[in-house]
C-alpha cells in the first residue's frame, strides 16, 4: 500500500462499518464471556468437587452435565455475534443426540468434545475480555477528551480545571485543561486516541476471532468426517451424473446408429431374394450394404468417443504423454513443463488429466489469451497442477467456466482447487492432488 494509502486508512479507520462492528463486538461479547466464566465453569467446578467427594456424585454429575450445556448455549451465541458483526460463520458443532438408557445418555454428554471446547473458550477467553473492554474504553475516553472544549464552553465555572483522560493505565502524566486553549491539547489527544482505537481494537478481535474458529466449531475429527460424507456425496453424484450422460449418449448416438445398421441388413437379405435364387437389384442391395458399413463405422467411432470420456487410451502411457498429447492439440500454444518422478495412481492420473483438459478448453473460449502454460509436478509428495494464461482475467467460481465441477472433481479425493484472475489478467488455476485416490 502506497503512503497516502496507509495515511487515508489511519484517517479514516474510526468512521468505517467495520470498526464500530468490533467496537460493539467487543462490548457485547464481554457479558457473554463473564456469564460463562461465572455459572458454566462454576457448576462444573462445583460438580466436579462433588463427584469427587462420592457422597455427592449423584448430584455432581449432573451439574457437570448442565455446565456443559451451558457452555454449548453461550458458545451458540458467541458464534452468532461473530457471524452478525464481524461477518465470520463458524460451523456449529453437530448437535448432540444421546441414545440409549439414562446411564448411556449420561455418558454421552459428559463426552461431549464441543460442550467440553467451549468451556475451555469461556475458561481462556477470560484475559481476552478484559482486553476487549480495555479496547472498547478508547472509544470512550476519545470521545470524552474530544469534546472537552465543549465541556468548557458549558461547565465552566473561575477556577475550574477539566481533567483529561489517558487511555494508558495510571493516566499517564496526562495534562489538565485550566484555560479554554488548553482544552484543545486535551482534544487534540482525544483525536490521537480515536485514531489509534480501531486498530487496538481490531488486534484484540484477531485474537478472539481465532479462539473462536479453533475452540467453537466442529472438532478436528468432526469436521474430518464432515468432509469425508461431503466428498462421498459428491462422488456418488459425480457417478449417476457420469452414468446418465452415457445413457444419453448411447440412446442418441450409438443405439440409433445399430439401429439403422440391423435395419439395412435386413432391408439387404430381403433384396438378395430367397437363397440360391438370382438377385432380383443388385445395385440396391449394394447400397444398403454400404450404408451399413457406414453406420457400423460411425457407432464404433462413437462408442470409442464415449470410451475415451471414461478414460482416454492415451492415459495409459502416463501423465506426461497424455498431458503432451493435449497441448499439442491446443489451438492456443501451450508451454508444458511436467515433473513428476512417481507416478500417480490411475484414478488420480484421470482427474489431472480431465482437470487439464477442462482448463485448457476454458482458455481457449473465454480467456482471449494468446499464450498459455500447463506445469505439472510433485510437491510435498502431491500433484500439484497448475493452468495459466495471458488472457483477460476476471474468472471465477461460478461464472460459467465450469470451475465448480472441477471444485467437486477434485474435493472427493481430498484434493483442492485455488484460482487467481484479477481483471485484466493473469489468470492462473492451480490444483492440489494427492498422489494415491
Amino acid at each position: 500500500m502506497s503512503r497516502s494509502g496507509v495515511v487515508h486508512a489511519v484517517l479514516t479507520a474510526p468512521f468505517t462499518r467495520r470498526a464500530w462492528a468490533e467496537a460493539g463486538y467487543c462490548l457485547l461479547s464481554v457479558p457473554v464471556a463473564l456469564v460463562g466464566f461465572v455459572l458454566a465453569l462454576s457448576l462444573l467446578g462445583l460438580g466436579v468437587g462433588l463427584i469427587a467427594s462420592v457422597v455427592g456424585a449423584g448430584l455432581g454429575l449432573v451439574l457437570a452435565v448442565v455446565a456443559l450445556g451451558l457452555s454449548r448455549a453461550l458458545a451458540a451465541l458467541q458464534r452468532a455475534l461473530a457471524a452478525r458483526l464481524l461477518a465470520d460463520r463458524v460451523t456449529a458443532p453437530a448437535r448432540l443426540r444421546p441414545a440409549g438408557g439414562f446411564f448411556a445418555r449420561l455418558d454421552a454428554r459428559l463426552r461431549d468434545e464441543a460442550g467440553w471446547r467451549a468451556t475451555a473458550y469461556g475458561l481462556v477467553k477470560q484475559p481476552v475480555a478484559v482486553f476487549q473492554l480495555y479496547a472498547a474504553t478508547w472509544w470512550l475516553i476519545a470521545a470524552f477528551d474530544l469534546l472537552t472544549p465543549l465541556r468548557w464552553l458549558v461547565l465552566h465555572e473561575h477556577g475550574t480545571v477539566l481533567r483529561t483522560i489517558s487511555p494508558f493505565p495510571g493516566g499517564a502524566g496526562a495534562p489538565h485543561s485550566a484555560s479554554f486553549a488548553a482544552t484543545f491539547i486535551t482534544a487534540g489527544i482525544g483525536v490521537l486516541t480515536l485514531l489509534a482505537a480501531p486498530w487496538f481494537t481490531r488486534a484484540v478481535v484477531a485474537v478472539d476471532r481465532w479462539l473462536v474458529r479453533a475452540l467453537l466449531g466442529p472438532g478436528e475429527l468432526a469436521q474430518r468426517v464432515r468432509s469425508l460424507e461431503e466428498t462421498r456425496a459428491l462422488a456418488l453424484e459425480d457417478s449417476a451424473a457420469l452414468l446418465r450422460r452415457l445413457e444419453r449418449d448411447l440412446h442418441d448416438g450409438a443405439q440409433v446408429r445399430l439401429v439403422a445398421l440391423a435395419m439395412s441388413l435386413n432391408m439387404a437379405a430381403e433384396g438378395l431374394g430367397p437363397a440360391g435364387g438370382p438377385v432380383t437389384d443388385p445395385d440396391r442391395v449394394r447400397e444398403l450394404v454400404r450404408t451399413a458399413h457406414r453406420n457400423a463405422g460411425e457407432a464404433l467411432s462413437e462408442l470409442r468417443n464415449l470410451s475415451r470420456g471414461i478414460h482416454p487410451p492415451v492415459l495409459d502411457e502416463g501423465l506426461p504423454d497424455a498431458l503432451a498429447t493435449l497441448c499439442a492439440g491446443s489451438l492456443v500454444p501451450v508451454e508444458l513443463s511436467v515433473d513428476l518422478p512417481q507416478r500417480p495412481t490411475p484414478a488420480i492420473e484421470s482427474i489431472a488429466y480431465f482437470c487439464a483438459a477442462e482448463l485448457l478448453a476454458n482458455v481457449i473460449k473465454h480467456s482471449g489469451a494468446g499464450h498459455a502454460v500447463l506445469r505439472a509436478e510433485l510437491q510435498n509428495d502431491r500433484l500439484q497442477l497448475l493452468v495459466s494464461d495471458d488472457g483477460l482475467g476476471g474468472a471465477g467460481i461460478g461464472a460459467g467456466t465450469g470451475l465448480p465441477g472441477l471444485t467437486q472433481r477434485v474435493r472427493t479425493v481430498d484434493g483442492s482447487l485455488r484460482i487467481s484472475s484479477p481483471p485484466g489478467g493473469p489468470t492462473a488455476v492451480e490444483i492440489d492432488l494427492p498422489l494415491h485416490a
